[in-house]
């Protein structure tokens, strides 16, 4: 069932528009030919959005009078902002994690109802769906709780406390569906994300160590197509997981290796070391120093240490929901940052020669003629 009245030709509204997720999502609707409005704040990056034609709206989901007034008229709403985050924080971090997530949240269904703006899909973290307490690595699917009696990140408890808005929703009659998403890999990633950031760190040399952990892993085309999915087809009040394969710290690295040409790091550093150790600096880092970029975290470390792994039957089965691989994702993001300016300066990294809608001729062109008096490889 589509819940959009295409119609009336009415704009499909989009939250996060500028993060990961949401710029890949606007480029597939835009290549859809489907309208699109977006909520922006002025303080963000917005730079995926650049030269796009969306309508601009500007705004914070935590304000519901300006949400509500930039959604009328849509139909449709993808809601994807969130504010993501691997540390505890102080007092103020954790307090906008509960306050963008959960209320705004809250404020988006509630425009949405107002506005008649139709179905939402809302999306959603792996790290808030449940796992076997006694193997956390057995395949966790959409009926598994969420398990709070253990030390839990901020970040996860606020997707927690999302579904339970949505829930709370679709408990009323609203259409109103979670895709949830596991760490993202792809291009169209300008804030970068964590992922994308370590991946520049990788081919520029800067990450020297490693850790060992695993976990779920999705292309950005798979999200997107999963939200895509939930709107068209999916049922009101469930969630669906979307991933594309799970991976160990090790085989990601291997697959650096491969697209950036970079060797990977030899040295593997235990877990509980490295988690030992985070835990003092992530106390020092999160409390004076909060804009402090924290690659290995607790947070993130436990996470890796589950080694957690997702069914896709539910999404498969009632939505057609087929993944792609995780090196082509790799690929993507890799021939994307290359592009970027300063984003990768290693002139040992070898060109993203590989099909990627993220690589253009003209701009790898004039790389090559910068990269080559340098000794970069070919």
């Amino acid at each position: 069932m589509n819940s959009i009245d295409n119609s009336r030709n009415a704009p499909v509204f989009v939250t996060g528009a500028a993060g990961h997720v949401g710029s890949n999502l606007v480029r597939r609707l835009l290549n859809d030919s489907i309208p699109i409005r977006v909520l922006l704040r002025h303080e963000d990056n917005n730079e995926g959005l650049k030269n796009l034609d969306v309508e601009c709206h500007y705004g914070d989901i935590r304000d519901l009078k300006a949400t509500r007034n930039a959604m009328e008229g849509c139909q449709g709403v993808y809601h994807v902002a969130a504010k993501i985050s691997t540390i505890d924080g102080n007092r103020d971090h954790r307090r906008e994690i509960f306050e963008t997530n959960v209320l705004g949240t809250r404020n988006i269904l509630r425009a949405a109802r107002e506005t008649e703006a139709g179905r939402v899909v809302v999306t959603g973290s792996f790290s808030a769906v449940g796992y076997d307490l006694d193997d956390p690595s057995l395949p966790s699917d959409e009926a598994m709780p969420f398990y709070p009696m253990v030390r839990t990140m901020p970040y996860e408890r606020s997707k927690s406390q999302v579904e339970h808005e949505c829930w709370r929703a679709a408990a009323k009659g609203q259409e109103v569906i979670v895709a949830t998403c596991c760490a993202v890999i792809g291009g169209a990633d300008f804030f970068p994300s964590r992922l994308g950031k370590t991946l520049c760190d990788y081919t520029n040399g800067k990450l020297r160590a490693y850790i060992d952990g695993g976990f779920e892993f999705v292309a950005a085309r798979d999200i997107v197509q999963g939200h895509l999915l939930c709107m068209e087809y999916g049922r009101p009040g469930e969630k669906y997981i979307f991933s594309s394969e799970f991976k160990t710290i090790s085989e990601i690295l291997d697959l650096y290796e491969e697209v950036t040409g970079i060797p990977r790091p030899a040295r593997r550093i235990p877990s509980a070391v490295m988690l030992a150790f985070s835990e003092v600096a992530s106390f020092y880092l999160s409390r004076y120093r909060p804009d402090f970029n924290q690659r290995f975290t607790p947070g993130a470390i436990r996470l890796l240490k589950l080694r957690r792994h997702a069914s896709l039957e539910k999404a498969r089965r009632e939505l057609g929901y087929q993944s792609t691989s995780i090196r082509e994702a790799i690929n993507d993001a890799y021939a994307f940052h290359y592009n970027r300016p300063n984003a990768i300066i290693n002139p040992d990294a070898k060109f993203p020669t590989e099909k990627s809608e993220f690589a253009t001729a003209s701009t790898m062109t004039n790389k090559n003629l910068q990269a080559t008096p340098q000794g970069g490889s070919t």
